[in-house]
């Protein structure tokens, strides 16, 4: 079954780029452990919240506005599509992820298919 994990960052919170990550122990560790067992299918890191550009349409009219479209605590910063068996597994997966393990949370989702 497929499941997307939101990778969540507390708002403030520490912002590591893609190169940042591809050098911390805590995320090398991590990605060979997941990537190792093939479950991986896609994913990716995000910029931050305050980058976003949110889009809504009133009749005929485009309204634009910057950063997220709601007030929250928490961002998502990435994302992971991963193939495991079952929920179970999925959440294993979650309950070891260095943002879950560091403050933020790891939403985890099923794909329609």
């Amino acid at each position: 079954m497929k499941y997307v994990m939101f990778i969540c960052t507390p708002v403030g919170g520490e912002e590591l780029s893609p190169a940042e990550i591809a050098e911390d122990p805590r995320f090398t560790s991590y990605i060979q452990e997941v990537r190792g067992r093939d479950v991986v299918r896609g994913g990716a890191r995000l910029r931050p919240g305050a980058d976003a550009t949110t889009v809504r349409v009133q009749g005929d009219e485009v309204l634009l506005s910057d950063g997220p479209f709601a007030e929250t605590k928490e961002y998502i910063a990435g994302f992971d599509v991963i193939e495991v068996a079952d929920l179970d597994e999925a959440i294993a997966l979650a309950s070891r992820h260095p943002a879950a393990l560091a403050g933020g949370s790891v939403e985890i989702r099923p794909v329609w298919e």
